[in-house]
């Protein structure tokens, strides 16, 4: 499931920046904020079940961070409709009460070094005003999550292919000049996390990440 999960990515992926590049006005962007989830169920093989309780702690290290590279379809007649490739550095951790009072032994749970989105999105932005752009997009990728579980029987402590994430944003863009323009935005994405921990056991939990994103961007 997981190399299906990497090479449908990796191929939707190269077709979207291909056909793009070839016929888009390009854009970069940079971008943080604040990113926070909602409790969500965990489920371990080994018949372990609990609600954890999650932080987001954005401007703690390693910071909450993001990049995008989106494509404008002028040379199509599009310029309304945009393809981007967008990366987050999203990240959770489990809750002092969690660890205390649902999970007896584990000492550590999170996915911080990253809950690490990766997604293909279309984007589409309603041009008004000269200088002010709203758009909104939705896109669908995988997550690949650094899983950190110390309990008990074992520790893990690895980068892991965990499912797919799909995606929604909804934000707004201020050009300064014909290069440099700045946005905000709400994102909100859904992963499916499958990631294996030590003694042979897997983890399964569906982590809904929301964000507020303040950022740059340099239009070619």
């Amino acid at each position: 499931m997981k190399s299906i999960l990497v090479r449908t990515g990796v191929g939707v992926g190269a077709l979207l920046a291909s056909t793009a590049m070839a016929f888009a006005d390009p854009a970069l962007s940079v971008y943080g904020g604040w990113q926070t989830a909602p409790h969500s169920t965990v489920d371990v093989s080994d018949g372990t079940k609990f609600t954890a309780g999650w932080d987001g702690k954005s401007f703690e290290m390693p910071p909450y961070w993001g990049v995008r590279a989106t494509y404008w379809l002028d040379d199509w007649g599009h310029d309304d409709i945009g393809l981007a490739l967008d990366y987050s550095h999203s990240k959770v951790y489990a809750r002092d009460g969690t660890l205390k009072r649902k999970t007896p032994g584990w000492t550590h749970f999170e996915f911080t070094d990253g809950l690490n989105l990766a997604t293909a999105n279309v984007l589409y932005r309603f041009k008004g005003d000269r200088d002010w752009t709203p758009y909104i997009g939705a896109g669908i990728g995988a997550n690949i999550p650094h899983v950190e579980v110390t309990r008990p029987s074992g520790k893990t402590s690895e980068y892991q292919v965990g499912g797919v994430t799909g995606q929604l944003m909804l934000g707004v863009d201020y050009k300064f000049t014909d290069h440099i323009s700045a946005f905000t935005e709400y994102k909100f994405n859904y992963s499916r996390v499958n990631a294996d921990i030590d003694s042979g056991d897997t983890l399964k939990t569906n982590i809904l990440t929301n964000a507020i994103n303040f950022g740059l961007s340099y239009n070619f």
